[in-house]
């Protein structure tokens, strides 16, 4: 649906972008993930048409962006950080001005209630837009982003100034628009991209560092895996014995208990999966194994280090 190629963004001697490359599928959710001044936005802001690149191409469903800009943004809904409102209008009488604007093709009436619908706000589309709560605001703004049916909605930073309630809200209507829709968020809040997106792309200083699969990304750190076990025995033994099946890297005691049991913290090689090995030596040992779990690594944790290696990289 999307298909970034070779895409660089120069201002003077500084580089905004520098060959980033991506394509992004029909019906998928992915998080465009960096630090601020990273280049986020200003791939979005290309990918959108409402910036030209140094060089590079971007296609949006195959036409590209630049060559047939009328015909590629048909198909792309645009959420920026700040809404495009207009504080003297309605909630109706802006989305029929949007309805127009776009040259939109369906039946306005019912598009609009549809919309109205999804986004929730139905209920106060006859109040003028500056009286609404910063909430309401950006339901406004995605309404207006879905004004035409385009395959394609992208959004900048969709929650920022949002309070919990209303953040919950907002991952909640963007999970659902992916049922319908390719969604790409912009963001650099870790959580968003965790709770919303199938699909990462970490971008610090112009160039990809990371495209993975949400619930996969840990493994482009991390070389091997991470196991908590609680075992009931002598705590010292325990550790010796653990140590010494193929494949652990190292066992520690990490201090908590569990009522009797004791808990150890397992590294293990790449590719090692040590889980059986682990019941086997209880087993044996007649120590009872309480539980075994693997230890996730937060998003946080990857990006953190992601950045820092590819700024190390640059030095």
């Amino acid at each position: 649906m999307i298909k970034v190629e070779h895409l660089v963004k120069r201002f003077g001697s500084n580089y905004a972008l520098n060959d980033v490359s991506f394509e992004i599928g029909e019906g998928e959710i992915v998080g465009l993930l960096g630090p601020n001044g990273a280049g986020k936005s200003t791939t979005m802001n290309i990918i959108t048409g409402y910036l030209s690149s140094t060089s590079g191409s971007v296609e949006i469903g195959g036409v590209d962006i630049l060559a047939n800009p009328t015909e590629a943004k048909k198909q792309i809904g645009f959420l920026p950080e700040q809404p495009p409102l207009y504080g003297d209008m309605t909630v109706s009488e802006y989305l029929h001005f949007v309805y127009e604007l776009k040259g939109a093709k369906q039946p306005e009436d019912e598009h609009l209630c549809a919309i109205l619908e999804t986004v929730k706000l139905t209920d106060v589309k006859s109040r003028l837009i500056r009286n609404l709560s910063k909430g309401y605001k950006q339901r406004v703004g995605i309404a207006g982003a879905l004004v035409g049916d385009p395959k394609v909605v992208i959004f900048d930073e969709p929650t920022v100034g949002l309070d919990p309630k209303q953040i919950l809200e907002v991952r909640n209507l963007l999970r659902n628009l992916a049922k319908k829709h390719t969604v790409v968020l912009s963001t650099h809040i870790l959580a968003e991209v965790q709770s919303v997106c199938e699909r990462v792309i970490i971008i610090n200083r112009g160039k990809i560092i990371a495209d993975e699969k949400t619930d996969a990304i840990t493994r482009t750190i991390k070389d091997g895996y991470e196991y908590q076990a609680k075992i009931i025995g002598p705590g010292s033994e325990v550790v010796s014995a653990l140590r010494a099946i193929n494949g652990v890297r190292a066992a520690t005691l990490t201090g908590e208990r569990d009522a009797e049991a004791l808990t150890y913290r397992i590294e293990t090689e790449r590719g090692c999966d040590v889980r059986r090995s682990v019941f086997e030596l209880c087993r044996e040992k007649d120590w009872p194994l309480v539980g075994m779990m693997p230890i996730a690594t937060d998003l946080e944790s990857v990006f953190i280090r992601l950045v820092d290696k590819s700024e190390n990289k640059a030095r």
